[in-house]
């Protein structure tokens, strides 16, 4: 194990935390921001996703159905989140590496592990725990809603479905038809337990004609307007 400063679900800070929410659609380029936004700002980066991939992955692992609420909550309580508070300060989770969580098996169930009210509670609680520290640009479907409505900054990305499918296709090298299906059937097991809206306080950003240069300038915009304390 690595020696490095660490925190833990379940230390608190009582000051407010420097957070920015960063939400949107599969293929809307969230994960590329919230990355570029961490090292701008150095804050951690928190990709919150992980840690419904991770639930997912011990769940096939332990041979437990997505659909088990119970035994779900078990695998959870024995999970281990860590925020790296050294660069390049991120998430990561205790025993499980990224083949695992990025495996066709774990997109498939995801969604549906996400679901259950009980499992978002208790992941909510410890997303809550994580950011509170030392602050995080945190990605993921209900931070700005749920986890930390408190946000100073939330950002929300859209894009066209034609240019969200080229960027799966970009990321995940295969037939595109396949990926397009892939992405509609995530958005709609998504869209079930989260509707696809930003939140009224919500900073929109079209990523359709942007790149990540444009897309980060945007948001930066964005920070200077409301949170100028929180841009070097």
């Amino acid at each position: 194990m690595s020696s490095r400063p660490t925190l833990e679900a379940g230390h608190r800070r009582s000051t407010p935390p420097r957070l920015v929410a960063v939400d949107g659609a599969a293929g809307s380029g969230k994960s590329t921001l919230a990355m570029s936004l961490s090292k701008v700002l150095g804050l951690p980066y928190v990709n919150t996703g992980l840690m419904y991939r991770a639930l997912a992955a011990a769940a096939i692992r332990a041979g437990v159905s997505a659909g088990d609420e119970r035994g779900l909550l078990e695998l959870l309580r024995g999970l281990r989140f860590i925020v790296r508070v050294e660069p390049p300060g991120e998430l990561e989770v205790e025993g499980f590496d990224h083949e695992e969580l990025s495996s066709v098996e774990v997109e498939s169930t995801v969604s549906l592990v996400a679901s259950h009210p009980v499992v978002r509670l208790h992941m909510r609680n410890e997303q809550r725990e994580l950011g509170e520290a030392h602050g995080a640009v945190m990605e993921g479907r209900d931070i700005a809603s749920a986890v930390f409505p408190d946000a100073p900054v939330k950002l929300y990305l859209r894009a066209r479905r034609e240019d969200r499918v080229d960027r799966r296709v970009a990321e995940r090298p295969g037939d595109s038809a396949a990926v397009a299906r892939a992405l509609d059937d995530r958005d709609e097991r998504d869209a079930r337990t989260i509707p696809h809206e930003p939140t009224p306080d919500a900073v929109v950003i079209d990523t359709s004609e942007r790149d990540p240069a444009g897309t980060l300038e945007a948001a930066l915009v964005a920070l200077r307007e409301r949170a100028p304390e929180m841009v070097p």
